[in-house]
């Protein structure tokens, strides 16, 4: 009998939320989705020197924005809690002492002095780096070194331990990958990696491993920095005596800088001057704030529809998708075995086109609070007729200000730069006639001012083209906006009468 698909995304909530994180929500989320299953979101907090204040409440709504929410959680409940492993502490225990019952684990007592006088000591050309594993295990002091009464004593005293996984000396470790294939390790090549710490925490790979068993995880699908730490996890499914409910197992390709050369990390969105968390994350103990592609203008369909192309395709020319679509055609076996390289510009070429599908209405009210951070008193009957003339060319929900500023706010630096050079005084005959014949205009609208305005030129004798761009200045304060006549026509008459007076006086 085939499992109920069951899928989880395990983060740690220690800061913002990489776009990675949400790339792996995303496929896992689709996974379920398309396969009528359970999207499961578990925190690991077991590391709580890293635990950061807010950082759990940050994930959660990082998804909601997203909208991929999931079945079962902190937040959700479900029948498989508590969701988050600093509340199931207790669980892990008998497991990690079942493991040293069967030989597979031991206690290990020694202190950070001693393991780096081990890293020092041990240190050969042939291994410069030791590690605490079958080559060295004997030389430390834990139960596979010590007698029992030694052990005992130790235990019994309130001496501080871990315990460690024992990982064999030469045995070779497979799995299908459902993206990669088959992949072998040697488990001589792995250290023996601490189980439960001594402050009665497990670490990643015993929690991983009973966590996924307990909750009836039927796939887990990570990112592929976890491939090395894979020999370990089949090895503790299978010395618990758990090895049939194994999931089946599939390891994404990482996010790459835009130049391919190494993983995208939030330095280089600093560097390079793009976000990679998903929104605004505040640091509260560094007082670091970094916004994320929320805050910069992102729709949260737009990022969904980014992320899910970095690493996969249909297989078709199609890249604009909705959820629903991407819940329909996503399949694991598109997924990419190389890293995929993160390209900025056509993020924003994706969040044009979802834009570009939005109602005025919806557009407006998602405008509105970018517009608002500029200028609190905007009117919005004016916003309302300006969204539809600028949004062709905006990218992002930030540019409409910057593509729609001059509707609001009379510009204050004014570029006439590309002008008045070869201003004369027939280019100013022309705006003061123009200026004069706006006053018996019975229709102020674009089509009317625009006849007016070849009219005049026509009349005048001089070319309607040397003097378009100079109303545009005179009313923008630069060579840039939609149709002219449109600007002119929203602006009202009073106001384009003094933009264009008060650049003739300067010219």
């Amino acid at each position: 009998m085939e499992k109920d698909v069951r899928v989880r995304f395990a983060p740690s909530p220690t800061g913002g939320l990489h776009l990675g994180g949400v790339r792996t929500v995303l496929y896992n989320y689709l996974f379920a989705k398309q396969n009528n299953g359970k999207f499961i979101v578990r925190i690991e907090d077991t590391d709580r020197t890293r635990f950061v204040e807010g950082a759990e409440q940050y994930i959660f709504d990082c998804l909601d924005w997203c909208g991929l929410t999931p079945d079962e959680s902190v937040v959700h409940g479900g029948e498989y809690g508590p969701y988050r492993q600093s509340d199931r502490k207790e669980i892990y225990k008998k497991y990690a002492e079942q493991l040293i019952d069967q030989g597979n684990a031991y206690y290990a007592f020694d202190t950070p002095e001693e393991l780096e006088q081990m890293r020092t000591n041990l240190k050969t050309d042939k291994n410069p780096n030791p590690q605490y594993d079958h080559n060295t295990r004997m030389n430390m002091r834990n139960s596979l070194s010590l007698s029992d009464a030694e052990v005992k004593q130790l235990i019994e005293s309130g001496t501080p331990y871990v315990i460690r996984i024992k990982m064999p000396d030469n045995e070779t470790i497979s799995f299908t990958d459902m993206i990669r294939g088959e992949i072998s390790n040697s488990s001589g090549l792995v250290d023996d990696k601490v189980l439960l710490k001594a402050d009665g925490m497990p670490t990643y790979h015993l929690a991983v491993v009973v966590d996924d068993y307990l909750m009836k995880i039927s796939h887990a699908f990570r990112g592929e920095e976890w491939l090395p730490s894979a020999p370990v996890h089949i090895l503790l499914w299978k010395y618990l005596g758990w090895e049939n409910e194994m999931p089946q197992w599939g390891h994404f390709p990482l996010i790459l800088k835009p130049d391919g050369n190494g993983k995208l990390s939030k330095r280089d969105g600093q560097r390079l001057g793009f976000p990679v968390f998903a929104m605004k994350w505040a640091d509260p103990g560094t007082g670091e704030a970094l916004d994320g592609f929320k805050e910069v203008g992102f729709l949260p369909e737009a990022f969904v529809n980014i992320l899910a192309m970095l690493g996969w395709n249909d297989n078709t020319e199609q890249e604009v998708f909705s959820l629903n679509e991407l819940i329909s055609k996503f399949s694991i076996d598109r997924i990419h075995k190389g890293g995929a390289k993160f390209d900025y510009e056509k993020a924003k070429w994706f969040n044009h086109k979802h834009l570009q599908e939005k109602t005025e209405t919806d557009l407006y009210n998602l405008v509105l609070p970018f517009i608002h951070t500029h200028s609190p008193e905007v009117d919005n009957e004016l916003l309302k007729k300006v969204i539809p003339l600028v949004k062709e060319r905006c990218n992002l929900l930030t540019d409409f200000w910057d593509q729609s500023h001059f509707f609001f706010v009379r510009p204050e630096n004014i570029d006439t730069t590309p002008i008045s050079g070869k201003w004369d005084d027939d280019k100013t005959n022309f705006f003061k006639v123009w200026l004069t014949k706006l006053d018996e205009l019975t229709n102020w609208d674009a089509d009317s001012l625009e006849n007016l305005f070849t009219d005049t030129a026509t009349e005048l004798s001089i070319k309607k083209g040397q003097v378009m761009l100079p109303l545009r200045i005179m009313l923008v304060g630069g060579k840039y906006g939609p149709n002219v006549m449109d600007i002119a026509a929203l602006l009202g008459k009073k106001e384009v009468k003094v933009r264009v007076e008060c650049i003739l006086e300067q010219l």
